[in-house]
């Protein structure tokens, strides 16, 4: 790799660090190329990434951005797992380790802070975007349909003892 090809990796990384909403750092030593390309796969139906990066090139790309306290995981080989949703490519990461143990994560960040493994668990078990926005949408909907039930319940009411008191003059 020569040196224009070096400085266009260390700007490609410089802005997936920079644009991500979150970057999961993880040790693959020992993992297929099936098994790689599976994760890729997982990873972009989440709308994340995996890139595999020399660790000298990521660490120069992290100087200077928030997310720099990760540079400490970057020993070995490592792939870096990462979207724009802060949440997708944790979640995806953690499933997948737990169905390979050869995929060790080692830690991320999320905008400026930096995550321990444990920390990547937990943002793992939160909801995704697209998981609040049902929530919030659900929340505001429900109050309308019960606004909307307490508004016909006096026609219903109506309608029930009209036919009440015509089944009574037909008796």
């Amino acid at each position: 790799m020569d040196r224009a090809q070096k400085e266009k990796v260390v700007e490609e990384l410089g802005q997936i660090f920079e644009s991500s909403g979150v970057v999961v750092v993880a040790h693959y030593e020992g993992l297929t190329v099936a098994d790689m390309q599976g994760l890729r796969a997982q990873m972009r139906e989440v709308g994340g990434s995996v890139r595999v990066a020399k660790n000298k090139l990521a660490k120069i790309a992290l100087e200077g951005q928030p997310c720099a306290s990760i540079g400490a995981y970057l020993t070995g080989m490592t792939v870096l797992a990462y979207s724009e949703d802060p949440v997708a490519a944790a979640k995806v990461s953690e499933a997948f380790a737990k169905s390979n143990d050869k995929f060790v994560i080692l830690g991320g960040a999320m905008g400026s802070a930096a995550l321990d493994p444990a920390g990547v668990k937990a943002v793992a078990s939160m909801p995704s975007r697209e998981e609040l926005i049902a929530q919030v949408v659900s929340c505001i909907g429900a109050p309308a349909s019960a606004i909307a039930g307490a508004i016909g319940a006096p026609g219903s009411n109506i309608a029930g003892i009209l036919s009440t008191l015509e089944e009574r003059e037909a008796a």
